[in-house]
């Protein structure tokens, strides 16, 4: 079971999709017949204005709201985003990053937005939304509209009650963009472990060796430890984090998953509820270039949803290789 499945972003109002789309980089080409009218500034929540008597494209429309400063985003980037989808006929939100109609944001508290490495299938979104960023400078507002058939495609929920025909819209704020190396990893020399925290054997480019402590009894409050100082900006909530990562079972000592073991560096949000309660509290204030040890009882892991892991204490070792 990977951490994957503790950073799954954003779940939307109205679950479109139920499997990811395959790709089809055609979709991107066309830009014009845009029969939406999008206001609201960049960052904010947009509204969306449709034509009473509009007829949605049989193709992926991508219009640029407003085109931002920042560098094109290009396949294998790390992005983070905000998004709003709506439909067409009535307006009806299909949820997104910002506050749903009614809602209002908690101050003083980060708002959930979608982290991913640009290219790669989202859970959140259709992949013709998401090659519509590909090319998209950061700081830019998009829109991408068209049929739920030519949007969403084959993987088009039944349920949801949207017919293949029906308008739909999204509008996409590109936040953010940077580019790392998928094989990055932390350098420096590392700490030795502190009494009752496991040791680590960092192995460059592959998973770390972690060993347990004999003796010593799983703790129930989250410990950790930074095995390397590093000197980047430091993370606050609502950063895109990008790192590399081993985990192993406290109980057993055994590797259930590692970022060497799928596409290298993966991406998340932080501080938001977006991954375990222990990665949340243990990474929070910590710097890029860090490399953390965290030991984390259930309940701030995976906890009673978590399978074979619910009652597991996991030993995670976490370089912080940038953020988005």
């Amino acid at each position: 079971m990977s951490t994957r499945r503790a950073a799954a972003a954003l779940t939307a109002s109205l679950c479109l999709f139920a499997t990811a789309c395959g790709s089809d980089d055609s979709k991107n080409d066309a830009a014009s017949g845009s029969q939406v009218k999008v206001s609201g500034a960049f960052g904010e929540k947009p509204e969306v204005e449709v034509d009473s008597d509009a007829k949605p494209a049989d193709e992926a429309v991508v219009q640029t709201v407003s085109e931002g400063k920042g560098e094109k985003v290009e396949k294998g980037d790390f992005i983070r985003l905000d998004f709003a989808g709506f439909t067409m006929k009535d307006g009806k939100e299909l949820g997104g990053t910002w506050p749903a109609e009614g809602e209002t944001e908690e101050e003083g508290t980060a708002r959930r937005q979608l982290v991913q490495q640009a290219g790669q299938p989202s859970r959140e979104l259709p992949d013709p939304v998401m090659e519509a960023v590909l090319g998209q400078k950061a700081g830019s507002r998009i829109t991408v509209e068209g049929t739920a058939e030519a949007v969403v495609g084959e993987g088009l929920n039944p349920q949801a009650g949207i017919d293949p025909k029906d308008g739909l819209v999204w509008v996409i704020d590109v936040v953010g963009a940077d580019k790392v190396d998928a094989k990055a990893e932390v350098e420096g020399d590392q700490a030795k472990p502190a009494d009752g925290m496991p040791e680590v054997k960092y192995n460059s480019k592959k998973a770390a060796d972690i060993t347990v402590p004999k003796g010593v009894k799983a703790p129930t409050k989250l410990k950790e430890q930074v095995l390397v100082k590093g000197s980047g900006d430091e993370v606050a909530a609502g950063d895109g984090l990008i790192v590399q990562y081993t985990g192993v079972k406290w109980e057993d000592g055994k590797k259930f998953d590692a970022s060497w073991d799928h596409n290298g560096a993966t991406a998340f949000q932080i501080g938001t509820g977006s991954v375990v309660q222990g990665w949340d509290q243990g990474l929070v204030g910590k710097r890029v270039g860090d490399r953390v040890e965290l030991v984390i009882p259930p309940k701030l892991a995976y906890g009673e949803s978590g399978g074979e892991l619910a009652e597991n204490t996991l030993i995670f070792v976490v370089d912080i290789v940038g953020k988005v």
